[in-house]
């Protein structure tokens, strides 16, 4: 049995997909766990670049099944937008390797304005978090509250109209407290027809699928997004995604047992990056943290949005390495230090109580007291 987790170990944009795509060279089949669209995954083949957000890494290679996990929220024009221009890029025969967790939740329009529109309004007295404005939170919000659409309910578009209007009805205080309009039901349906042919015949049991890959002894890689640090109950709150980040996550996100994860592996930069608001103790806003930022071409691959750049964190690194049970570490991007005439790492704290080694994650919630 080989199924291996690969997670990020920082705060997300660690490289994670170039470390998968080189398992991948190995792997029968590749899960996405978690996360959405807001996490952008580049691949440089042959001087090609590609940035998928919602695909696996692995879709470039030929022989690799792709899983689109029930932990994953999945905006459905996103990914058709990248299936289609994987075919035009060649690859005729994607649509045979994919499979889409008819589980998975669906990030439809009003999830977008709210993410917006919340943002926004946060950004005006100072609060923002920094969203990526994807509609992700939204999403997973209406996921917990019993209020999501999945994607199985692409099959039947009359009962899809229902469940979004019961949703819309829900958000529509929300939507008009921030001053937005509440879009109609039926126009988002009439907008979906079209991408739902297109999807439908992607759906599947994920979770099925994947056990049973691994219990017939294929070579699985589950794949996560972002990193330990934005994770919903480990990371810096509230500054963090809305998923589950972690190793941990894979088993919930891919819908197989924990004893069926055979190893870990952490990816980290030979640094530290932050996109945006939140604590990060080593941060630089000097010259080196702008020569971490454009030697490593530190902007964000779906939102160019320049990252926050700082020195290696060890105690953020070790918390990291306890949390997911990691068995070893692939580092990246060595060779963006190139050049500078000194290099620090951070190994502890001085905190109000003392110097700490373990990350204080409650001290971190006032980014001034680490």
């Amino acid at each position: 049995m080989s199924a291996v987790v690969i997670v990020g170990a920082q705060w997300g944009d660690e490289g994670k997909g170039k470390i998968v795509d080189i398992y991948t060279e190995f792997a029968e089949v590749v899960v996405r766990y978690a996360g959405g669209p807001n996490a952008g995954h580049t691949l440089v083949v042959n001087g090609d670049k590609l940035v998928v957000r919602l695909l696996p890494s692995a879709v470039l290679r030929p022989q690799t099944r792709c899983v689109l996990g029930q932990g994953m929220v999945v905006d459905p024009t996103v990914l058709v937008g990248e299936i289609d221009e994987l075919i035009r890029r060649g690859h005729k025969d994607l649509e045979s390797r994919l499979l889409l967790s008819d589980r998975a939740h669906l990030i439809l329009p009003y999830h977008i304005l709210i993410d917006e529109l919340r943002e926004n309004a946060a950004a005006a007295s100072n609060k923002a978090i920094g969203t990526t404005k994807k509609g992700i939170g939204p999403t997973y919000e209406d996921k917990v509250r019993r209020t999501g659409v999945r994607t199985g309910e692409l099959k039947d578009l009359a009962k899809l109209e229902a469940r979004i209007s019961a949703a819309l009805a829900a958000w529509k205080p929300t939507i008009e407290s921030l001053g937005g309009s509440v879009p109609d039901a039926r126009e988002i349906v009439n907008a979906l027809r079209p991408l739902a042919a297109r999807l439908v015949p992607l759906l599947g049991n994920a979770s099925l699928v994947t056990d049973e890959a691994i219990k017939t002894g294929k070579r699985v890689m589950l794949e996560g997004a972002q990193g330990t640090l934005l994770d919903v109950d480990h990371g810096t709150y509230p500054y963090v995604t809305s998923s589950s980040a972690v190793a941990g996550g894979a088993a919930i996100g891919a819908g197989i047992g924990p004893n069926r994860i055979s190893s870990v592996i952490g990816i980290t930069k030979a640094y530290t990056t932050r996109v945006g608001g939140g604590p990060f103790p080593t941060e630089l806003n000097d010259a080196t943290g702008q020569h971490l930022r454009d030697v490593g071409d530190e902007y964000g691959s779906v939102t160019r949005r320049p990252r926050r750049t700082g020195w290696l964190d060890l105690p953020a690194l070790n918390y990291a390495s306890r949390v997911n049970g990691i068995d070893g570490l692939a580092l990246t991007k060595l060779d963006v230090l190139t050049g500078l005439d000194e290099i620090k790492i951070c190994v502890a704290y001085d905190t109000p109580e003392g110097r700490v080694t373990d990350l204080p994650i409650d001290l971190l919630d006032d980014p001034t007291q680490a």
